[in-house]
């Protein structure tokens, strides 16, 4: 691993401007790569994230004996083995720290004629897996959790379809399911209690899987004897909105920016951040919808509210799962909005990489936020200013570093951000994107080399 010593160095400077390019919708990259190897034929899939977390995936498809090959430098080429083609010997397969891959791969391999290992990294290890371990069990998969946690062993096979109410709005969860469905007898059905992005739905949907949904139900009737490529064999990942909302929330906080971000992802589970900006009086304007691998995307350009600037709201039920993974920077623009911003219903975020409620609250009251932490949520008043100086850690979690970046953008003085390093497990480009629209960001030796290293999928594919 990278030297946990490396730094963010972020400064307030001039209105952010002009147009990002962004990394390859991570979601969607996961779930392309797992369903081009079960699929029937060959699969070229473009504009894959060049994020670690997807290199994870890739590294254990190879492990299993897929074929994956980079056709140019933005396309890899995926031999499909077909919905029972991931049989073989016993395997350990290393996940890292992407809980998306382990949990994904749980599906889709208890449902394979193969004895299997998942094994984590620290960053994973403390993770629940109950909560995937539980629904397969009840289709008869052979799996069990270490006392909740990582790793995972299992033996697939036998697998008979069942009715799933999850409890929380998981779509990692639904997705491993769902991968499961497609090698288990009868009728799946997941019931979600709040709409969540549909990405598995409709890369199923796509390439000829009996699978039906409305936001809120899905159902998949196996087993499912094939699956077909794309209809041109081709797949383009959308740009991830994940990551353009950490410059879209920077845009909205700096006076007098105006950005552009093209072909960005719009999946309607996933515009819950969105919503939010609008709410808070930074609304995204959203040009030339179109379609593209069964996902709607669309250009983006987010111009900084003038006059007053933003104002408080408040953020709960359906709207939390669809802005899960951009909810520490709610806490960020909190700080700068008038009024008071409530977050309520969020507990799901102190089991992601860190607890993310725990962990924004300390830092930005260490730079000056007036910032309540609740088991499930914060209260934050503002405007506050912001204070730069003193060095916060981000926990070795990318979004807690970038969203701390951002409030870097406002603060007064230098902030410093350690553990720097992980923001190329979602988002290596991320301090050149910034950059390349004006920001005062600037990083200590060690991170450059570590998102270097991380703009290919490692293990590198043949």
């Amino acid at each position: 691993m990278p030297d946990r010593s490396s730094r963010l160095h972020v400064a307030a400077g001039p209105p952010l401007r002009g147009e990002a390019l962004l990394p390859g919708d991570k979601s969607v990259s996961h779930r392309a790569l797992l369903l081009a190897a079960v699929a029937d034929g060959s699969t070229a899939i473009h504009g894959l994230s060049s994020s670690i977390d997807v290199s994870r995936t890739l590294g254990c498809l190879l492990a299993l004996g897929v074929p994956i090959a980079r056709a140019t430098d933005e396309t890899l080429r995926v031999e499909g083995r077909g919905p029972r083609g991931l049989a073989g010997p016993p395997v350990t397969l290393d996940c890292g720290d992407s809980g998306t891959t382990m949990r994904l791969l749980a599906g889709l391999l208890a449902g394979q004629d193969r004895a299997f290992r998942l094994e984590a990294h620290a960053g994973l290890a403390g993770r629940p897996m109950e909560r995937v371990v539980a629904p397969l069990t009840a289709m008869g998969a052979r799996i069990r959790a270490t006392e909740g946690r990582p790793p995972l062993t299992g033996e697939g096979g036998g697998l008979h379809g069942a009715e799933h109410a999850l409890r929380l709005a998981s779509a990692q969860v639904g997705s491993a399911i769902l991968l499961a469905a497609l090698n288990a007898e009868g009728a799946t059905t997941v019931v979600y209690p709040a709409p969540v992005r549909d990405h598995t739905e409709r890369l199923l949907a796509a390439m000829g899987a009996p699978v039906r949904w409305d936001g809120r139900v899905s159902r998949l009737d196996g087993p499912v004897a094939g699956l077909r490529p794309p209809a041109d064999g081709r797949l383009t990942v959308p740009g991830d909105l994940s990551g353009a909302a950490f410059l879209l929330a920077a845009a909205a906080l700096v006076p007098g920016s105006d950005i552009r971000l093209a072909g960005v992802g719009l999946n309607p589970g996933r515009t819950g951040i969105l919503d939010i900006l609008e709410a808070m009086g930074a609304p995204v304007a959203i040009s030339g919808w179109r379609v593209e691998g069964g996902e709607p995307v669309g250009d983006l350009r987010l111009q900084a509210p003038p006059g007053g600037g933003l104002v408080a709201a408040t953020v709960r039920g359906d709207l939390v799962p669809r802005a899960i993974d951009e909810l520490p920077l709610l806490a960020v623009l909190a700080t700068q909005a008038r009024g008071l911003t409530r977050l309520q219903g969020a507990a799901e975020l102190r089991v992601k990489e860190t607890d993310r409620l725990a962990v924004m609250a300390e830092a930005l009251g260490r730079m000056g936020a007036d910032i309540r932490l609740r088991d499930d949520g914060w209260e934050i008043q503002g405007p506050t200013p912001l204070r730069g100086g003193a060095h916060l850690d981000g926990q070795g979690d990318h979004r807690v570093v970038m969203a701390l970046a951002v409030a870097g953008l406002v603060a007064e003085g230098r902030t410093v951000i350690d553990g720097a390093e992980r923001v190329a497990d979602s988002f290596p480009g991320f301090v050149t994107a910034l950059q390349g629209l004006g920001a005062s960001v600037t990083v200590a030796a060690g991170l450059a080399a570590s998102a270097a290293a991380s703009a290919a999928p490692a293990p590198a594919a043949p």
